[in-house]
């Protein structure tokens, strides 16, 4: 018998970052993971910058970039009649924009998924104290009011463990087997369009070298693809789009069809062609209508499958974690009380929902569904999401108020304004230490943040007063009062909206939880009061309005 604080079906990104997140938050956790080792094909490539974020604040976000392609090798998305024919256009993403890349000092990555498994795994596995287990398949499970138990059976043996966790997150990918025992209703299409995936070694640098892209979407009559940038010479990604529509079935893309297909798109028909790998899916835009259920909490692809169309379904799956992470820390810890993880479902489910809706209605609009004889090109909003990016705004009882009103965008798929609204991301502002530039970013993960105004002294040692085991860790800043945080551009506190004498509490995901714009006549009991609202220990105390200010 395993005995575990938390148990994570499924060793892909989501599976691989939650076991990071929870040894980071000092949790025990057991992964599951029923293939022999990580992906061995491309899948998913674009991590983008809010996830680089995350990962930037892990530890790990060097690992990544080493294993990826420099964003100059990437920085194009290019139509064509065929690679060597005529280019039909060519755009830069609208998140790369100057305007859009200044929300953040973190830049995008693309890391194939075989590439980056593997970085994501030596990682998990140096950390202490989860443990990760390959060739083993969680084929039972079953909860009470108490735990989770689970039959853990090793695929080359055929042995089986039982484990006893108190919370299990399943990460097992679109056919989730979890996800079919709970007997979940998933909400939206499915099999909305059919794919194959070609791995590939060819010689592309002629036809790309010149006009780097990420991807290069190929318009024939008779063939619809893109090629997708792997490592920018040899290794490349060959999609093909709308099998059913154009008469293709998976048993035309023998070896030999799957070349000619390529030499096709490639406008070159001698071109020297390895295949290394075929795989045949399904798009799909279903969200499930609960992500908790008991003791059990859905992440990743289990919760939401949606069109890789913007590239989203990685980088949603890898945020869910980052959210439940540290609420499971909090309870286990016996910091919170166990209401806080229902607001797993609260914040993530409704975003889930605003992000599979906007990758379908990407992909019906370069006519995924049907034969399409001329090129279609996509919506503007493909590749321009900054507001779905860093645009999302949670609304729970992990969150307090402030009376301020929500944002109103003309589109908030493409739009994105920073703001320290509760339940936003908490702004990017550049500040100093020692001398050196450091982004308000750098100051989360992992911990609760206190960020005050040049004259907030209270508020930090009313932080201080609140150390200890009973409360997750709290770290508190003065910014710009003559101590090590500085804020040389006078522009942190005008992004944050709040006074000298004003406070923030960013949560571990680096949303912000509350603030205040100004002083309190009882900061201590103030703050004691928010926490213990944020952490479900409590009533939430009245919002703070910047009215006030």
């Amino acid at each position: 018998m395993i005995d575990v604080p938390v148990l994570i079906v499924g060793g892909g990104p989501v599976g691989l970052t939650a076991s990071i997140l929870l040894s980071q938050h000092g949790i025990r956790s057991f992964l599951a993971e029923r293939h022999a080792g990580t992906a061995i094909l491309p899948k998913a490539r674009g991590i983008n910058a809010r996830t680089m974020e995350m990962y930037r604040q892990c530890g790990v976000e060097q690992e990544i970039r080493d294993a990826g392609l420099p964003v100059e090798r990437t920085g194009l998305i290019v139509w064509t009649t065929s690679l060597a024919g005529e280019e039909i256009e060519r755009r830069v993403p609208g998140r790369a924009t100057a305007q859009n890349m200044a929300v953040t000092p973190v830049r995008n990555c693309l890391c194939a998924q075989d590439y980056l498994e593997p970085v994501l795994r030596s990682f998990a596995e140096r950390l202490e104290p989860g443990q990760l287990r390959f060739n083993a398949e969680v084929t039972a499970v079953a909860q009470d009011a108490l735990a989770v138990t689970a039959t853990v059976t090793d695929r080359l043996s055929g042995e089986e463990t039982p484990v006893r966790a108190q919370y299990v997150i399943a990460a097992d990918g679109t056919q989730s087997p979890i996800r079919r025992m709970l007997g979940v209703t998933m909400i939206g299409p499915e099999a909305v369009y059919d794919s194959v995936n070609i791995l590939f070694k060819a010689d592309l640098t002629a036809w790309t070298a010149h006009r780097p892209a990420a991807l290069y979407f190929v318009e024939q009559p008779d063939l619809r693809a893109t090629f997708l940038t792997i490592n920018a010479v040899d290794r490349w990604g060959f999609l093909v789009h709308s099998l059913s529509a154009y008469d293709y079935t998976p048993e035309h893309f023998t070896a030999e069809r799957s070349i000619a297909l390529i030499r096709q798109a490639v406008g070159v028909p001698d071109l020297d062609v390895t295949i290394l790998g075929v795989s045949f899916w399904e798009a799909s835009a279903r969200v499930a209508d609960r992500y908790g259920h008991g003791r059990i909490f859905l992440a990743g692809d289990a919760a939401h499958e949606m069109p890789p169309t913007g590239g989203f379904g990685l980088n949603t799956g890898v945020q869910d974690v980052q959210n439940l992470a540290w609420k499971l820390a909090a309870v286990l810890h016996g910091q919170a009380n166990a209401s806080l993880l229902d607001t797993y479902h609260a914040e993530r489910q409704p975003l889930g929902v605003a992000i599979t809706e906007a990758s379908l209605a990407n992909s019906l609009s370069m006519g995924r569904t049907a034969r399409q004889p001329d090129a279609v090109l996509p919506r503007p909003e493909f590749l321009n999401e900054q507001g779905l990016i860093f645009g999302a705004s949670y609304e729970s009882s992990a969150v307090i108020p402030d009376g301020t009103p929500p944002q109103q965008l003309d589109n908030p798929v493409t739009q994105y304004v920073p703001s320290a609204r509760p339940g936003r991301r908490a702004p990017h502002a550049w500040l100093e230490r020692d001398g050196a530039r450091l982004s308000t970013i750098d100051l989360f993960g992992l911990r609760f943040v206190l960020l005050a105004g040049r004259r907030g002294d209270a508020w930090r040692a009313a932080a201080e007063e609140l150390a200890g085991p009973s409360y997750p860790p709290l770290v508190a800043h003065t910014i710009g009062a003559g101590g090590p945080l500085t804020d040389p551009d006078d522009t942190w506190q005008g992004a944050y909206e709040i006074g000298d004498e004003g406070a923030v509490l960013v949560r571990p995901d680096g949303h912000v939880a509350w603030r205040s714009p100004g002083a309190s006549g009882d900061p201590a009991g103030a703050l004691r009061a928010v926490m213990e609202g944020v952490l479900g220990r409590a009533a939430q105390p009245a919002a703070t309005h910047l009215a006030e200010r």
